[in-house]
C-alpha cells in the first residue's frame, strides 16, 4: 500500500471530522477497503484540537485545490500535471497516482469552502496554512496564469482562513507579475531605506523558513524550500538594484 494509504486510517487527525471528513469521505472509502470507516473512527464531532498531522495537511491541500481548479469552469491537463509532478517530487510516484484519483473524484463534488477553511484554521497553526496558499498559487498558475476567478476564490479562501492581507500579498507576489514584485514579497515599500529592507529581509526569512513546517514531515518542508528560495531571490534582486552591498 502507498504512502496515501497509510494516511488514511491514522494520519487525518483533527480533519477525519467536519466538512473536509466529509468531502473526502467518500473518495476514501472507493478508493481503500475500509476507507470510510476509517474516517468515521477518527471523527469526533466536529473540530478536534490544533494538531496537523501530513495525512491531514494534504487531504487538505486537495480539497481546496479541487475548489481552485474548479474556479476559472475548466479543469486543464496542465493543473493536473502540476499536481502529480508536485506530489511526485514530495511523495513519490505511487502516492501521487492516488492523489490524481482523489483529485478527479473531488472535483466532481460540491465543496464546502467557507466550512472547510475555518476546520483549516481552527486545525492548522499559521505557517503551514501559508504553505498551503503557496501551493493554491502554484496550482493556479501552472496553465501560465492565474486566471481572475482563480485569484478571486484563493484570495477569499485567505481571509477565511485568516491569513493577513500582506502575507497574502507577498505569496501573491510570487506568482503573479508586479512592477514592485520583489518589494511586496519582502511586504515593504519601493520608499523603503536599505536598513528596512535588510530588516524585511531577515523578519521574511525567519516567517517562510522551512522549519517552520518542520511537524508536517519532510515532504511539505522540502516543498516549503521553494517559498523561501523566493524570499531570497526578491532580497538579492534588490540589493542588485540598489547596489546593496
Amino acid at each position: 500500500m502507498a504512502k496515501f494509504g497509510k494516511w488514511i486510517g491514522a494520519g487525518l487527525g483533527a480533519f477525519a471530522g467536519g466538512p473536509i471528513g466529509a468531502v473526502i469521505g467518500f473518495t476514501i472509502g472507493s478508493m481503500f477497503d475500509g476507507g470510510q470507516e476509517a474516517v468515521k473512527r477518527g471523527t469526533r464531532g466536529g473540530y478536534s484540537g490544533r494538531t496537523t498531522t501530513t495525512g491531514g495537511y494534504v487531504m487538505s491541500l486537495l480539497v481546496l485545490v479541487a475548489a481552485v481548479m474548479k474556479a476559472d469552469g475548466k479543469v486543464l491537463k496542465s493543473e493536473l500535471d502540476y499536481v502529480k509532478k508536485f506530489m511526485v517530487h514530495n511523495f513519490g510516484e505511487d502516492s501521487a497516482q492516488e492523489a490524481i484519483r482523489m483529485l478527479r473524484d473531488l472535483l466532481q463534488q460540491t465543496i464546502p469552502v467557507n466550512e472547510v477553511c475555518q476546520q483549516i484554521k481552527a486545525n492548522m497553526n499559521y505557517s503551514a496554512r501559508l504553505q498551503l496558499v503557496h501551493f493554491l498559487f502554484g496550482i493556479a498558475q501552472a496553465d501560465g496564469q492565474v486566471d481572475v476567478e482563480e485569484q478571486k476564490l484563493i484570495t477569499h479562501i485567505c481571509n477565511q482562513m485568516g491569513i493577513g492581507n500582506n502575507d497574502f500579498e507577498s505569496i501573491q507576489a510570487m506568482f503573479v507579475p508586479n512592477t514592485d514584485g520583489d518589494y511586496k514579497i519582502l511586504e515593504i515599500e519601493r520608499s523603503a531605506s536599505n536598513d528596512d529592507v535588510k530588516k524585511a529581509y531577515r523578519r521574511m526569512a525567519m516567517k517562510y523558513h522551512p522549519d517552520k513546517v518542520s511537524t508536517l514531515g519532510d515532504e511539505v518542508q522540502n516543498a516549503a524550500k521553494e517559498k523561501f528560495q523566493k524570499v531570497n531571490q526578491a532580497y538579492e534582486n534588490i540589493k542588485k538594484e540598489r547596489k546593496i552591498a
